[in-house]
């Protein structure tokens, strides 16, 4: 007679083993890679479950984040150094493999952030893992080079169109726009006869300038 498994017990809570970290479902999580030359994996926790006569084997139902390089088309310019992917992959995973607890903010928390430490990433796409796809498929885009915002790079603001621009694409150093108090862009000094310039370190993106991110238009294998 086959043996009957003990059943399985859905936890409210876990003790990351070694430290004092407390994770509940809905926290996000950083996970060991098992090539450990790779940064851990960032995942979302669904659910926790133990199993075992003595529900010592705890396991993790996780969502996975993607980090750009993870993503078919991979790492783009505007892609941040801690921007991550919500991703439909699901898995489950032994709770052993968690190395700590981090904080996934959205884009707009993550800009006003006073400082950003190595826990702290940003999320501002779901990711199709299957198709390469992203959610939402359109973005605000910035600059002559009509880029989306990055957050770790500086860019100033035309005073009077709002418009932001990177100082390498209106032909400036970041030295040299950082020691500008004002600051109009090309087309408003013509239209208007306005010269003087001013500096300003981007940190939300602005809703006066949109444009489609499809397949025709920006994008590694017309993916962002």
């Amino acid at each position: 007679m086959a043996k009957t498994r003990p059943p399985k017990k859905i936890l409210e809570s876990y003790t990351i083993k070694g430290s004092d970290k407390v994770i509940k479902p809905g926290d996000c999580v950083l996970m060991r890679s098992a090539d450990t030359s790779k940064p851990p994996y960032v995942a979302k926790v669904e659910s926790i479950e133990a199993a075992g006569s003595r529900g010592t084997n705890v396991r993790v139902r996780v969502r996975w984040y993607y980090r750009p390089e993870e993503s078919i088309g991979g790492r783009r310019p505007f892609h941040g150094s801690k921007e991550v992917f919500l991703s439909d992959h699901y898995d489950v995973q032994s709770a052993d493999t968690i190395e700590g607890k981090c904080n996934v903010h959205s884009f707009r928390s993550y800009t006003k952030l006073d400082s950003v430490n190595a826990e702290d990433f940003f999320c501002r796409f779901d990711y199709k893992s299957a198709s390469g796809s992203f959610v939402p498929d359109r973005i605000a885009v910035f600059c002559k080079c009509e880029m989306p915002y990055n957050p770790d790079d500086l860019m100033i603001q035309c005073e009077e169109c709002s418009d932001w621009f990177h100082p390498s694409c209106i032909g400036m150093t970041i030295k040299e726009a950082k020691k500008r108090e004002h600051f109009f862009c090309q087309s408003c000094t013509a239209e208007n006869g306005k010269t003087t310039e001013n500096f300003h370190e981007a940190t939300a993106e602005s809703e006066e300038k949109s444009n489609w991110l499809s397949r025709a238009g920006v994008g590694l294998d017309r993916r962002l």
